[in-house]
């Protein structure tokens, strides 16, 4: 995972300042066909590079919506894949509304994804690894199981249950490419499990040997007599021990 951070500090959201105990993860793709992390995330820090229409999401109201996620997935100005954290990470976004049961914003952390033109395999793959890797530190950080039922959801995941709006992402693109939420949360177990110390060896006890002796002899050539018959009757590792 390649993790930046620059700080939404002139978005409303930020300025608001509540924060949440953090209960899980929503995935979120962006709708529009545009990978370059400096629509949405700027000012330029040397590596986005220039939005030359200045319409990303560090101001106080972009696009004239209150709308903040904690972090974006993209791409740089070189066409390398990266992670910028937008938010700190327990602040509450504004990322999924609410819906009949609540607000997914007052208990999950929401990032996005962004999206091309929905075909290109090679960058699909490259943002869903940076995807799955993202959600693996944060279960991290926060001790959270993936597999638990509402933990890391999608958006479209999030109206079902009745905590967030009537949108589909990612679920429109994931299936182009053989994925599914499922197949993330199941990629990010895996990730942690592959990153969890291995036990240490269970100790055993120290092993038992139990000595036969034939004979004490004070005169050396008697000892040597018995070494030899007991040698001769096929116990070649027999020795003279002297006390």
């Amino acid at each position: 995972m390649n993790l930046r951070k620059l700080i939404f500090t002139n978005n409303a959201c930020y300025k608001a300042g509540r924060t949440i105990t953090v209960k899980g993860i929503m995935v979120h793709s962006t709708g529009a066909n545009n990978p370059n992390l400096r629509r949405y995330v700027g000012p330029d820090d040397g590596l986005l590079g220039k939005n030359q229409y200045n319409n990303h999401w560090n101001q106080d109201k972009p696009d004239g919506r209150q709308v903040c996620v904690h972090g974006f997935i993209g791409t740089l100005a070189d066409g390398s894949i990266a992670t910028y954290q937008t938010l700190p990470w327990n602040h509450r976004g504004w990322h999924g509304a609410s819906g009949s049961k609540g607000s997914v914003n007052d208990t999950h952390i929401g990032f996005e994804i962004c999206e091309d033109g929905l075909t290109d395999k090679v960058y699909f793959n490259a943002v869903y690894k940076e995807a799955t890797e993202l959600c693996a530190y944060l279960c991290k950080e926060y001790n959270l199981d993936p597999m638990a039922d509402g933990v890391i959801i999608g958006h479209y995941e999030g109206h079902k249950r009745g905590i967030a709006s009537n949108h589909a992402d990612p679920g429109h693109w994931f299936p182009k490419h053989g994925k599914s939420m499922d197949t993330f949360r199941a990629e990010v177990k895996r990730l942690l499990t592959a990153t969890e110390p291995s036990k240490p060896p269970t100790p055993t006890e120290p092993k038992k040997l139990y000595r036969v002796q034939v004979g004490a002899y004070a005169v050396k050539a008697n000892a040597d007599a018995m070494l030899k018959r007991v040698k001769a009757a096929g116990f070649t590792d027999a020795f003279i021990k002297t006390e």
